[in-house]
């Protein structure tokens, strides 16, 4: 039960913050910035193509830590790259609206990747992890293209910022959202020096777009200008490309359809993203079974699939708790997992199904139609990496 006490420690915290926060707007105390190139070049096409509509994407980083031998030393928001929206995004001339959970689900594609990044102590480009950079990627915020010389955050930003970061579930206390605007003169130069929270981009036509950069934090409720640097994209990490399970769904319920169709299930009725060769990005991976058989089969996909064939593997399936975490059935299953090799006469091609692999080994007698395994896939799909 709430008690009065309660509520009056809450108040009186919440005040305080929002005096260190007026203190924090009055000594103009922000993070350092810094924007890889990709980042620039990514928002630069996308305001390219939607001219007239106001467009956005998700921005995606790590915070750093401040230098603990210096005193004054502020962390830094290291900005890596971008995820935009669908085709379900709402994009109008004075309205833009993020789309569904995809920019969600491809979030969560490079969090796991990158948690295998820190494992392997490089990223798939080959660059090593620097020990500064061994810190949990984040969402940084969102940047939106607005009409005209609207170069500040609106009204509904501040509100749909303040509610953002008063939300719990995203685990968040400050913001970056700036605003790209198009149409600048192409003359304007500043002082190598200038400490100003914008860039320019020249677009070819005589004008520039134009990228202010704003922080919010929770605890001052505020727009700050930030300044920012950016630097090469060959200078921080490279994230992983999007995978083939995520861009193209209907081919992943086009593959499942024709394992139900043949006789085949899928275990957990989920994809499982693994580390399975000490390269990435991560494999998906799906766990099969046939009706009437004690062995099930660990099938291996590439990031880019169907252009390079499948993996397969066979594991006796007797012994496992299906209660189980789906993660931990695949860890059992992996570890006494025997590979398979496709019959020399099979051809795969791009226009191949994961099925047409399992019936060149071992075609079922007749369909047995949806069946399913009971298995919690549990709330946190995070990827194991086998010993």
């Amino acid at each position: 039960m709430t008690t009065l006490l309660d509520i009056l420690r809450h108040e009186w915290h919440a005040i305080g913050r929002r005096i260190r926060g007026l203190a924090m707007i009055s000594r103009g105390i922000v993070p350092n910035l810094l924007i890889s190139q990709r980042v620039v070049s990514k928002v630069t096409e996308a305001a390219r193509r939607f001219i007239a509509d106001e467009t956005g994407e998700t921005m995606v980083g790590l915070l750093l830590a401040a230098d603990p031998h210096n005193a004054d030393a502020m962390p830094t928001l290291l900005v890596l790259d971008t995820i935009a929206p669908d085709e379900s995004s709402i994009r109008r001339a004075y309205m833009f609206e993020q789309g569904d959970d995809i920019q969600g689900d491809l979030f969560v594609w490079w969090l796991e990747n990158w948690e295998a990044y820190q494992q392997l102590g490089r990223d798939m480009q080959g660059k090593p992890i620097k020990p500064e950079w061994k810190t949990p990627l984040r969402h940084l915020g969102d940047w939106h293209k607005q009409p005209g010389f609207m170069i500040q955050p609106s009204g509904g930003d501040l509100m749909t910022a303040l509610r953002f970061m008063e939300d719990d579930e995203n685990a968040l206390d400050f913001l970056l959202v700036p605003i790209v605007t198009l149409g600048h003169d192409s003359v304007t130069i500043e002082p190598d020096d200038a400490q100003v929270n914008y860039f320019t981009v020249p677009l070819g036509d005589g004008t520039s777009l134009r990228m202010d950069w704003w922080y919010i934090h929770r605890d001052s409720r505020f727009f700050q200008p930030i300044t920012p640097r950016i630097i090469p994209a060959d200078q921080v990490p490279s994230l992983t490309p999007y995978p083939w399970h995520i861009l193209d769904r209907e081919l992943l319920e086009d593959e499942v359809g024709q394992l139900e169709d043949n006789g085949y299930f899928l275990l957990g009725n989920t994809t499982i993203l693994w580390e399975v060769d000490g390269d990435l990005p991560l494999e998906i991976c799906f766990i099969v079974g046939q009706r009437g058989s004690s062995q099930v089969w660990l099938i291996v996909t590439d990031w880019d699939y169907p252009t390079h064939e499948p993996r397969l593997y066979r594991a006796e399936f007797s012994g496992i708790n299906t209660n189980m975490y789906i993660y931990d059935v695949f860890a059992q299953l992996w570890a006494r997992r025997q590979e398979v090799i496709l019959p020399s006469g099979f051809r795969w091609t791009e226009e191949s199904f994961l099925v047409d692999a399992l019936l060149a080994l071992s075609p079922p007698s007749k369909p047995a139609g949806r069946v399913q395994i009971p298995v919690d896939p549990g709330e946190d799909d995070h990827p194991s990496t086998p010993d």
